[in-house]
């Protein structure tokens, strides 16, 4: 009985810090995407069309040649958390030095491979015009510089989320917004190459922030840092990044690798096009990505402590919670996206409107996915998961420039291939995934999906009838985005939630 009581509290106070964990993360979204909307705004009208494009296909190589940095950065967080979870320092110390020792390994093969073949393929494959050769190299040195810092600072990061910081991740992430925001005053009074100063501070921006972060771990976390090290646990860190690489490689290849891709086809003009929808997608991310943030860890923690059931149940909110949530703000965004964009911007490139409307239906699939990834990546188990997740998206770069090569297909196809390919990759992630938690399909179409499914089908109904206006006020734009928002509320409490789920939602309404 007294166990059950101290497991119960238990239990109330992880839900706690759950909610004050991702309450923190709502208020580092709210103020960095009011930041990195205008930013954007001003940062396509100062550069250009053409400038803005040439900065998100030059400055995306290095991503490419860095791929296994996102791989590390997941199994670094994985370790760490499983290592706090069982509460023994000493083991927290050791893991994190290696994780630091092969994160410095890895910065010096990326400066490595980045001089070499990444330089050479931004001289001789992209598309750039000839008056912007020095500014295009600008823009890559100070990339492979700001990657270099990225992979450094990734141990140090890990730390503050695997101890379920999320205020001090807040804080830190607001302050970057904010420094971002400065950059843009500079680019409005500083006279000189638009393109070549807005590499330069930004590179200047991640030094402040990466020393902000090491100030902070160093006061918070000193106990645990130590010097970079190669151990057992480094080259047990270095197999299971190395599994995990191939899906960070395949979402890199759908989001650098198609960039690429339209830059040869179409020239940088559909590149800045491009990039407004990567920022799209990442605002519109965030929205889900707090909510799982703080979720990740606790999964981790439960899978560790073997605690299914409450792990089962903490998968359950992140992927259904997290579908409702995110097709909320989708909703309107789809059926106003001409309108919001002539707002935003003032001026939009040419299938601008149409790309951010594919990639917000594959925005619907993300909070499924990353409950998946945060599942598997729980369990230790991913030869297999990595092997057919990256494979199937893997598929997309080859299969769209085949199409591109022999047939003339529009950007906008390349776009619906690239949707297509996420699909089917979701679908092998269930199949692979389910088994190893020990969640059978019916209990997860039950319990996450159908729900979900209605909802989903309720709005495309309803996007047939509704007004669509191309032009209107600031005003009447508000009072039209708020109606179809408490629509969607409406849809979403009356065919998403369980009756369970509705009391429980009131009761909290009432109560705070």
């Amino acid at each position: 009985m007294k166990n059950n009581k101290q497991m119960l509290t238990q239990l109330q106070n992880n839900n706690k810090r759950i909610a004050k964990n991702s309450l923190y993360l709502y208020l580092r979204m709210i103020c960095t995407m009011s930041i990195s909307f205008y930013t954007s705004r001003v940062v396509l009208n100062v550069l250009g069309v053409e400038d803005f494009g040439i900065y998100n296909v030059v400055g995306g190589i290095i991503v490419i040649l860095s791929f296994f940095n996102g791989s590390l950065q997941s199994a670094s967080t994985r370790y760490l958390t499983s290592a706090i979870g069982k509460s023994i320092e000493p083991k927290i110390k050791e893991m994190f030095c290696s994780i630091l020792g092969i994160h410095f390994l890895l910065a010096a093969l990326i400066l490595l491979f980045g001089e070499t073949i990444g330089l050479w393929f931004v001289t001789n494959k992209l598309m750039i015009p000839e008056e912007r050769y020095i500014a295009s190299l600008w823009v890559y040195q100070c990339s492979v510089i700001t990657m270099i810092i990225s992979v450094i600072s990734v141990p140090y990061n890990a730390l503050v989320i695997a101890y379920e910081r999320m205020n001090a991740f807040a804080y830190m992430s607001i302050i970057e917004a904010l420094l971002k925001l400065f950059i843009v005053f500079i680019l409005l009074w500083f006279p000189a190459d638009k393109l070549i100063l807005y590499s330069i501070l930004y590179l200047i921006v991640q030094i402040v922030i990466r020393i902000i972060y090491g100030i902070y771990c160093v006061k918070n976390f000193h106990f645990i840092l130590g010097k970079p090290q190669w151990t057992s646990k480094s080259k047990e860190l270095a197999m299971y990044a190395g599994w995990t690489s191939n899906g960070n490689l395949a979402l890199i290849a759908n989001n650098q690798g198609l960039n690429i891709i339209l830059n040869i086809f179409f020239g940088p003009t559909v590149n800045a096009a491009r990039g407004i929808t990567n920022q799209v997608q990442s605002a519109v991310l965030v929205f889900v990505q707090n909510y799982q943030m703080a979720l990740s860890p606790p999964i981790i923690k439960a899978y560790a402590t073997n605690n299914i059931d409450y792990m089962h149940k903490l998968i359950v909110a992140s992927s259904k919670f997290g579908y409702l949530i995110m097709i909320l703000i989708i909703y309107p965004l789809f059926l106003l996206a001409p309108v919001i964009l002539r707002v935003w911007l003032g001026v939009i490139p040419e299938h601008t409107v149409s790309f951010i409307r594919v990639i917000l239906l594959v925005c619907l699939i993300a909070p499924l996915r990353q409950t998946m990834i945060n599942a598997v990546h729980a369990t230790g188990i991913i030869k297999k998961f990595q092997i057919y997740e990256g494979t199937v998206l893997l598929l997309v770069v080859p299969i769209s420039y085949i199409c591109l090569t022999f047939s003339e297909i529009s950007p906008e196809t390349v776009m619906l291939i690239y949707a297509f390919f996420e699909f089917i990759a979701q679908c092998v992630r269930i199949y692979i995934v389910l088994p190893l938690i020990k969640m059978s399909f019916v209990c997860y179409l039950r319990e996450i999906l159908i729900r979900p499914i209605i909802v989903t089908s309720v709005l495309s109904c309803t996007f047939f009838f509704m007004p669509k206006y191309d032009c209107m006020s600031y005003f009447h734009l508000l009072l039209y985005f708020i109606a179809i928002f408490i629509f969607g509320i409406v849809v979403v409490y009356s065919f998403g939630l369980t009756s369970n789920e509705r009391h429980k939602l009131w009761f909290y309404i009432k109560n705070k």
